[in-house]
């Protein structure tokens, strides 16, 4: 979600940031891209063990995500990224069953789809809060083909960051690597494809992928 179908890490970037300094911890902007893809309760659990914060996951998630919720709340420049929504849109009306398979927050999914009338195009939504493990780990992409019901060799994954082309690739599904000006610092060269931008893809261009 974050990076492909809305760029809220500008949001993140200062919820995390604000976050930091209260804890007063330097996070070099190195360290920060290796997070892209993670969920934060695993950025927490690193960041725990690398500074040997005293407070527990949970309370840092939970500061934290109350930190993301306001400055969401009170951002008004926030959109869909360029074309994302027409790509949805062709793919839904023709068929394509659409599952999302996010970092974020199922709060957080559900903030973003009902701010932008989502929910209508998705058949389901994985939150990588349920998996013990973040991306690079396969589990989320897995569980997203099996809640399809749909062979893993049949699926296409589009991602932006390094960590979820990996999981992609580790769950044996084709990757579009989503190389924005969004993108930081990520490495697209195990992506199966790389786009620029959504209009690059349709209907007619994914239904004759060789995947």
């Amino acid at each position: 979600m974050d990076g492909v179908i809305v760029d809220t890490e500008p949001v993140h970037h200062y919820a995390y940031h604000q976050h930091f300094k209260q804890l007063n911890i330097e996070v070099s902007p190195e360290m920060y891209a290796s997070f892209t893809g993670n969920s934060t309760k695993n950025i927490f659990e690193k960041l725990k063990a690398q500074f040997k914060l005293n407070e527990d996951v949970t309370t840092l998630v939970e500061t934290k995500r109350n930190l993301f919720n306001d400055a969401f709340d009170s951002k008004e420049d926030l959109f869909l990224l360029d074309g994302v929504e027409d790509l949805i849109k062709d793919l839904h009306t023709n068929g394509i069953q659409l599952v999302l398979g996010s970092s974020s927050a199922k709060v957080t999914i559900n903030r973003i789809f009902n701010r932008f009338n989502l929910h209508q195009y998705f058949a389901h939504i994985v939150s990588g809060e349920d998996f013990p493990k973040s991306k690079p780990h396969p589990a989320i992409f897995q569980h997203a083909a099996h809640l399809a019901q749909t062979p893993v060799e049949n699926c296409i994954v589009i991602e932006d960051s390094t960590n979820g082309i990996l999981a992609a690739k580790a769950a044996g599904i084709y990757c579009i690597g989503y190389d924005s000006f969004h993108s930081k610092m990520q490495d697209y060269s195990k992506a199966d494809q790389v786009i620029r931008h959504f209009n690059e893809l349709s209907f007619e261009k994914v239904k004759n992928l060789k995947v």
